[in-house]
């Protein structure tokens, strides 16, 4: 990732890139080798953008919801909070109430995560027995590149990554 305060002057986030396909990859691995290998000659790599094409929207199905499993991971979430209040709560109170402070918080986030859990997957009717996670990949990875420098990126692509189904330069550019 980078940040982008240490580009000024670049692309601002929600525009569309611009610029000529100089590279076709079918992971953000291998797009990030080959912009890594035109830095190491040198090529103005401020000239360049990784870019996914053909988004999914890939959720995993991670395990089956009982109501175990809710108020189980309900009680850990409350557990968290109350660990993190509890702490703050325990340095303002007076010495040596400050474990009953620390403690009582951690119950009290228990239960009340335990409860919100509940509730939350109660109000799903059962519509929604599984738990899950989300990402957004995509079918293949683009590296762009100002049309000044086009040619040159393209060539030293070809030259430097080998050839193969994996990674090969786009004909189209």
């Amino acid at each position: 990732m980078t940040n982008p305060m240490s580009n000024p002057g670049r692309m601002p986030a929600r525009e569309v890139p611009t610029g000529w396909p100089v590279g076709s990859f079918r992971t953000y691995a291998e797009a990030q080798q080959a912009v890594d290998a035109l830095s190491d000659q040198e090529f103005p790599v401020e000239k360049l953008s990784i870019v996914g094409v053909d988004l999914m929207q890939v959720e995993k199905i991670t395990g089956r919801l009982t109501w175990g499993k809710v108020l189980g991971t309900g009680a850990l979430s409350g557990l968290w909070m109350g660990l993190f209040l509890g702490l703050i709560m325990s340095v303002f109170t007076e010495p040596g109430s400050g474990w009953v402070t620390f403690t009582s918080t951690l119950l009290v986030g228990a239960v009340f995560g335990a409860v919100f859990a509940a509730v939350a997957y109660a109000l799903t009717g059962g519509k929604r027995d599984f738990s899950s996670a989300t990402t957004i990949v995509a079918g293949r990875y683009d590296v762009l590149c100002d049309p000044d420098a086009a040619p040159r990126a393209r060539d030293l692509i070809a030259g430097q990554l080998p050839i193969d189904d994996a990674s090969h330069p786009n004909p189209n550019a």
